[in-house]
């Protein structure tokens, strides 16, 4: 899998000749979408190496910093370039990918190999309960807009920072109750290895990492308007489903990969893991960053979004609160997503 990785690299000079060349938009956004799979992932493998370094504690907090920085890299570049509907259809594409494409892919890929596989149940429905709170914080501005349609955008705007605020104090709570009161409960995910870079080299690829990561995503970003031009689609479709699966590739590698070595725990943390990140950390300080920009975001995402995130919410919790997981519980959870996602093509 490393040497897969490795040989995509080759990707990132072949974006940037073809962006100097001016090649079209369409070449510009797989050629870069591909070079920034083997970057997030060298992102993350540099983070677990600083991590082994640093011990559980300041690992942690190095992923919750640097864990999804693809997706913030991207969600930022393309604030700046005025496609917020674009980066709230990327956050949405994200939970439902981590919740439904990557943990369903990983159960089926695991289920086949393995009659059965366990995960301890109480960390499984800690994390499926900050879910639910994710949910709450997502849903909460919809129906307030619903409830009160006449209400200013500058209320709504409020009610989106004072949201964020409270996500990222979760999300940091979320941090002390795994790395430190309660981290027994998490044993089977803090995997000690020996580290194969110094410190330094972790430091030097992930800061070279992050910023080839943001070269290639200021490019994607570049071709995102030209694409919906050129073949039709909506940015929710390009957010959901595109933008997302580029953000998640490597982490979705990862959780299959273990899931197939019968580590269902690490699985499960991968998934459901990133899945929290995003919205109570990614979401929230996007919120906060786009106060720099012209048009802000807000966390008022549509009718369909929101309920796409209940869905995913509810049948995650409903699959994992046993602490048992199949193949078939795989294709289930895989089924859900390319519902949604067929529906999200056709969604105007």
């Amino acid at each position: 899998m490393q040497r897969f990785f490795l040989a995509m690299l080759v990707f990132v000079p072949i974006t940037a000749i073809a962006f100097f060349l001016h090649a079209s938009p369409v070449t510009l956004f797989v050629l870069s979408a591909i070079a920034i799979i083997p970057l997030a992932k060298y992102i993350g493998n540099a983070t677990e190496e600083l991590s082994s370094h640093t011990g559980p504690a300041v690992g942690g907090l190095l992923n919750a910093t640097f864990g999804n920085i693809t997706e913030l890299i991207i969600g930022v570049l393309a604030l700046g370039a005025g496609l917020t509907e674009v980066v709230k259809a990327s956050i949405t594409g994200s939970i439902l990918g981590n919740l439904l494409l990557v943990m369903g892919t990983a159960m089926f890929a695991g289920g086949i190999r393995f009659k059965k596989q366990t995960f301890n149940t109480t960390a499984a429905l800690a994390s499926g309960s900050t879910l639910l709170l994710a949910s709450i914080a997502l849903v909460t501005p919809a129906i307030f807009i619903l409830t009160a349609p006449a209400i200013s955008g500058v209320v709504v705007e409020k009610l989106s920072i004072t949201i964020a605020v409270l996500m990222i104090v979760s999300y940091l709570a979320s941090l002390v109750f795994s790395l430190h009161t309660h981290k027994h409960l998490y044993s089977e995910e803090a995997v000690y290895i020996t580290p194969k870079w110094s410190k330094s080299e972790s430091i030097m690829v992930l800061l070279v990492s992050t910023v080839l990561v943001a070269w290639m995503s200021d490019i994607l970003v570049s071709a995102i308007q030209p694409l919906i031009a050129i073949f039709g689609w909506s940015p929710l479709f390009i957010g959901v489903i595109f933008i997302a699966i580029i953000g998640n590739a490597a982490e979705h590698a990862s959780a299959i990969t273990v899931a197939v070595r019968n580590r269902m725990d690490l699985a499960l943390q991968i998934s459901v893991g990133s899945a929290t990140q995003i919205v109570m950390f990614v979401a929230p300080v996007l919120v906060l960053v786009s106060l720099a920009f012209s048009t802000p975001m807000t966390l008022v995402f549509n009718f369909f979004e929101v309920m796409s995130i209940i869905f995913a919410v509810f049948i995650t919790n409903t699959i994992i609160e046993d602490g048992e997981s199949n193949w078939f519980e795989g294709l289930q959870l895989l089924v859900a997503y390319f519902i949604i996602a067929v529906a999200f093509f056709f969604h105007p």
